[in-house]
C-alpha cells in the first residue's frame, strides 16, 4: 500500500491566494502605494507566469522576485527607482508567512489520514519561499501532522525536476514505490510525478481533465478532500 504522501502545499492544503491577497494589500499600503482588486488580479497573473518560467529554468528566483514587484510598483503608480523591489518582496513574504489560511477541510483531512491509515506519513513538497511556506504551515497548525517539509528554495531545485523528488527519497529513506504525489498543478506536481516515476493524484482538476490525465500519466483525480481520502484508502 502506498503510505508516503507527498503533498503540494499551495491550493492543495493551504489557500495561497487568500494569504497573498492580504499580504499584498498590507505591504503596498505601508509603502504608500495605491492598491485595488485589479492590481491584485494583475499581480496574481504575472506572478503565476513568472513561476512557470522558474519551473522551466528560464529565470532565477531573484529575477522572479524583482520582476514581480517592479511590475506591481508601476501598476500602483509608483516609481520603481524610489522603491527597492527585493526589499518589498522580503516584506511581502514575511507578511504572508504570518497569515496562513487553510483550504477548507484540509486540517480534518490530514488528521484523518494520520489516525485512520496505518503507517501513513505526510510530506510537503513545495516550490515556495522557505520563510513563507514554513511560517504559514506553523500559523495554521498543519505542522503537527507532518513528517517532513521539502521546499525548493532550500533544495536548490524546483518541481517538476526529477532531482527534486530524488532528493526527497534520499533524505527520507523512503522508496519510490511507496509514494504518491498529490497536488493541483499540472506543470509542477503532475509533471514532476511523471518525471520521477511516481503515482499521482490531481487535486481540484479543471479544464480538459481526460486529455490532461493522459498527457501527464495521472493515476487519479479528486475534486474534494472526502474523495481524496477515499482514493488514498483504496490504493493497493
Amino acid at each position: 500500500m502506498k503510505h508516503n504522501y507527498l503533498f503540494d502545499l499551495d491550493q492543495t492544503l493551504l489557500d495561497f491566494h487568500a494569504s497573498e491577497h492580504k499580504a499584498l494589500e498590507i505591504v503596498l499600503t505601508a509603502h504608500g502605494l495605491h492598491y485595488t482588486e485589479d492590481i491584485y488580479s494583475a499581480f496574481k497573473e504575472y506572478n503565476k507566469s513568472l513561476w512557470l518560467e522558474l519551473e522551466k529554468g528560464t529565470i532565477s528566483r531573484k529575477d522572479l522576485f524583482t520582476l514581480r514587484f517592479t511590475d506591481v510598483i508601476k501598476r500602483c503608480g509608483g516609481d520603481p527607482s524610489l522603491h527597492d523591489p527585493l526589499a518589498i518582496n522580503d516584506e511581502f513574504i514575511y507578511t504572508m508567512s504570518i497569515n496562513g489560511v487553510l483550504m477548507e477541510g484540509a486540517l480534518d483531512l490530514v488528521r484523518r489520514i494520520k489516525t485512520e491509515i496505518q503507517g501513513s506519513r505526510i510530506f510537503i513538497i513545495s516550490n515556495g519561499a522557505t520563510i513563507n511556506a514554513l511560517g504559514r504551515i506553523r500559523s495554521t497548525g498543519l505542522d503537527a501532522y507532518l513528517d517532513g517539509v521539502f521546499i525548493s528554495e532550500d533544495m536548490g531545485v524546483t518541481k517538476p525536476a526529477p532531482e527534486f523528488f530524488d532528493m526527497v527519497l534520499e533524505k527520507t529513506g523512503i522508496s519510490r514505490e511507496s509514494c504518491i504525489v498529490i497536488g493541483d498543478s499540472l506543470s509542477s506536481d503532475m509533471l514532476g510525478a511523471k518525471n520521477a516515476g511516481m503515482d499521482s493524484i490531481w487535486f481540484m482538476p479543471k479544464g480538459d481533465i481526460e486529455a490532461s490525465m493522459k498527457a501527464y500519466d495521472i493515476d487519479y483525480c479528486a475534486s474534494s478532500f472526502d474523495e481524496l481520502f477515499d482514493i488514498l484508502v483504496s490504493i493497493p
